[in-house]
C-alpha cells in the first residue's frame, strides 16, 4: 500500500488537478524573426509564406525549438511546409511503414516515432483535439508545448468552433493560423472555402485574441508577443492570426509601431496636404489593406485629397478595449475618463473615415461609436463565389474603386465636395450603381 500510495502522489494525487502556472518556456532572441522584421526586399510573398518562415526558424531555436507542435489538417504542401517533412519528420506511432508516393521528391513523406509534425488527414476536429491536448499540456503535465495548427480558410472556426468555444474553457494556449483565407483572397474555390466570417466568430471566444495582419512584420510581432504572454507572463489565452496567399512584397517593420499592432491599430501613412486642402482617412486589414492604399493613390492623383492610411489589424481588439474603457469610466465617475486606443489613434486625423476588409461589417462595426467621425464600412457580406481576385473584389465592392467611392460620397455628405462628382467617379470606375447587393446574389 506504501508503494501504491506513493506512486499514486507522484502522480498528482487521486483526483485530477489544474496547475494554473508551470515552467515557463525560454523566449528565442531575435534572429528567429529578423529574416520578417526586415521585409522581402524584391521578392513577393505571401503572409502564410511569411508565417511558414518563421515557423521553420522557431522549431530550430534550441529553448523552445523541441516544444513546438505543428498540426495540419491535410494542406501541409498548400502551405508550403513540406519542407518540415524531411527536417522533423511526421509523428507516428510505428514509423514509416511503406513507401510514400512522393519518395523521390527531396521533401518527401517522411513518418517516423520521433516526427515533430501531427499530420491529421482530412479531420479538423481531430486535429483541433490534439492542439488543445498539446495546448493544455502546461496544466496536466507541466510541461508547457507550443501549438501551431494551421487550418484552410473558412475550415477553422467554421468548422471546430465548438472546439474553440472548449480551448478557452478548459485554458488552452497556442495559436491558430487561418491559412488563405479572406473571402476574396482564396480565388476559385466558392461558398465552400472563402472566409469572410471567422473574425467574427472568434470574436465570440473570450480568450482568443484574433488578428488579421497584412505584412510579414505584423506576423513576427504578434507571434513575438503571444509567446511572451502565453509562455513566460502564462496568461491562460491563445491567439488566432488569419494568413493571406497573395504574393506580394514584404516591407519592413516601420520604427515605433510594435506596441501598436498588438492593441489593433496604427498609422502606416500620413498623405502629404493637397491644394483642396480635404482629407480622408483610410482603414484596412489583411489582403485588402492594399486595395485601400491603392484608393490613397487614386484619391490624390485623380481628385487631389489626400489621404491617410491605417492599418487595423484586430477589430476584435479595438472593440474590446473600447468596451473596458467604458465599463472603467462608468464605475469610476470621478477618475480621469480612459480613452479608447481607437479614439487615441484617430483624435489628431481630420476627416470622414472608409473601413474596409475581407471580412463581413459586422466584424468592423463595434467600433463605429468611438471613432468620432462618419465612417463608411466596405465588406464581404454573402456567400463567396470562385472568380479573379480582381472581379471577386469588384463583386463584393471592396476594391480600390470602391473605396474611393465611399470617401467622396462621405465628402459630399459633408458638404465639402459636390455630388455630382461622386456620380461621375462611380460612373468612370465602370460601378453599375443599381445592381442588387452582393449578400443577396
Amino acid at each position: 500500500m506504501r508503494h501504491l500510495q506513493g506512486q499514486r502522489a507522484a502522480l498528482g494525487g487521486y483526483l485530477p488537478q489544474r496547475r494554473r502556472t508551470s515552467a515557463a518556456l525560454p523566449m528565442p532572441g531575435d534572429e528567429p524573426f529578423r529574416r520578417l522584421l526586415e521585409g522581402s526586399g524584391e521578392r513577393a510573398i505571401s503572409t502564410t509564406m511569411a508565417f511558414v518562415q518563421l515557423l521553420k526558424e522557431l522549431v530550430r531555436d534550441p529553448g523552445i525549438g523541441p516544444r513546438i507542435v505543428p498540426i495540419v489538417p491535410d494542406e501541409s504542401r498548400t502551405f508550403g511546409m513540406e519542407g518540415m517533412f524531411r527536417q522533423l519528420g511526421i509523428w507516428s506511432s510505428v514509423g514509416q511503414l511503406y513507401r510514400p508516393q512522393d519518395a523521390d521528391q527531396m521533401s518527401f513523406y517522411k513518418e517516423s516515432k520521433t516526427g515533430q509534425v501531427l499530420e491529421e488527414g482530412i479531420n479538423e476536429a481531430g486535429a483541433m483535439a490534439s492542439w488543445i491536448v498539446a495546448g493544455t499540456s502546461y496544466s496536466t503535465n507541466d510541461v508547457p508545448m507550443v501549438p501551431f495548427f494551421i487550418l484552410y480558410s473558412m475550415f477553422g472556426f467554421q468548422r471546430v468552433g465548438d472546439l474553440c468555444w472548449l480551448a478557452g474553457d478548459i485554458r488552452a494556449r497556442g495559436f491558430i493560423l487561418g491559412a488563405t483565407s479572406g473571402r476574396t483572397t482564396l480565388n476559385g474555390e466558392g461558398l465552400q472555402h472563402e472566409d469572410g466570417h471567422s473574425q467574427v466568430l472568434a470574436g465570440t471566444v473570450p480568450s482568443c485574441r484574433s488578428y488579421d495582419p497584412a505584412f510579414g512584420y505584423e506576423v513576427a510581432v504578434l507571434i513575438r508577443r503571444g509567446l511572451q504572454r502565453m509562455y513566460v507572463e502564462q496568461i491562460d489565452e491563445y491567439w488566432y492570426l488569419t494568413l493571406s496567399n497573395e504574393n506580394h512584397t514584404q516591407p519592413a517593420l516601420p520604427d515605433g509601431v510594435e506596441e501598436a499592432i498588438v492593441r489593433g491599430l496604427y498609422r502606416l501613412s500620413s498623405g502629404a496636404a493637397t491644394p483642396s486642402g480635404l482629407r480622408v482617412q483610410l482603414m484596412g486589414s489583411g489582403a485588402i489593406l492594399r486595395e485601400v492604399m491603392a484608393a490613397a493613390d487614386l484619391l490624390r492623383e485623380r481628385h487631389g485629397i489626400a489621404s491617410d492610411v491605417w492599418s487595423a489589424t484586430s477589430f476584435n481588439e479595438l472593440a474590446r478595449d473600447a468596451a473596458a474603457c467604458e465599463r472603467h469610466n462608468r464605475l469610476h465617475p470621478i477618475a480621469d475618463a480612459r480613452v479608447p486606443h481607437v479614439a487615441a489613434c484617430l483624435a489628431d486625423a481630420d476627416g470622414p473615415l472608409v473601413v474596409a476588409t475581407d471580412y463581413q461589417r459586422s466584424w468592423v462595426e463595434p467600433i463605429r461609436a468611438h471613432v468620432g467621425r462618419t465612417m463608411s464600412v466596405l465588406g464581404t457580406d454573402g456567400y463567396g463565389r470562385s472568380d479573379t481576385r480582381r472581379a471577386l473584389r469588384r463583386f463584393f465592392e471592396v476594391d480600390r474603386e470602391h473605396v474611393v467611392v465611399a470617401a467622396l460620397k462621405a465628402l459630399a455628405d459633408a458638404g465639402h465636395i459636390d455630388a455630382a462628382q461622386v456620380t461621375a467617379a462611380i460612373a468612370a470606375a465602370g460601378i453599375d450603381p443599381d445592381v442588387h447587393p452582393p449578400w443577396t446574389r
